[in-house]
């Protein structure tokens, strides 16, 4: 069973899976970090001193006004709807989305370089796929410019 387990655990797949898991980890701290600390805070100026992490929706229980979300919860009996942080982590999921399709398109590219040239094209009058270089073509003896 070890003697299993060992090449299981050692098979390409399981190690680039484990890697990319790791890298992903790391890449979704830096872009909540890059969120919350340099995006969020100019867009809740521009917004008229709007702290998104802050925006909750009392559902029970009574906060006084402007109270930051982290004090609501030192307050029993208080239940509160946070969506404030939802957004930010709808911004965070847009954003690393958004990054790993430029990252798959640019590997993409780099894996696949350059459409290579088209080796056939049709005849025009009887649609057959003949080759580019043809001047007849073989089925219906056509000319072709």
């Amino acid at each position: 069973m070890l003697k299993e387990f060992k090449v299981f655990a050692l098979r390409g797949n399981v190690l680039d899976l484990a890697v990319g898991i790791i890298i992903g980890g790391g890449f979704g701290k830096i872009v909540s970090s890059f969120v919350s600390d340099i995006l969020m805070p100019p867009v809740g100026l521009l917004l008229g001193q709007v702290n998104f992490a802050d925006l909750y929706l009392v559902l029970r229980g009574s906060v006084p006004a402007g109270t930051p979300l982290s004090q609501t919860v030192e307050i029993p009996g208080v239940v509160t709807l946070n969506y404030g942080i939802f957004i930010n982590n709808i911004i965070d999921f847009l954003i690393v989305a958004f990054s790993v399709f430029v990252l798959i398109k640019a590997i993409n590219q780099m894996r696949l370089g350059k459409p290579e040239a088209p080796t056939t094209k049709k005849c025009p009058q009887c649609v057959t796929e003949i080759p580019f270089a043809a001047k007849r073509c073989p089925h219906c003896t056509s000319h072709i410019g």
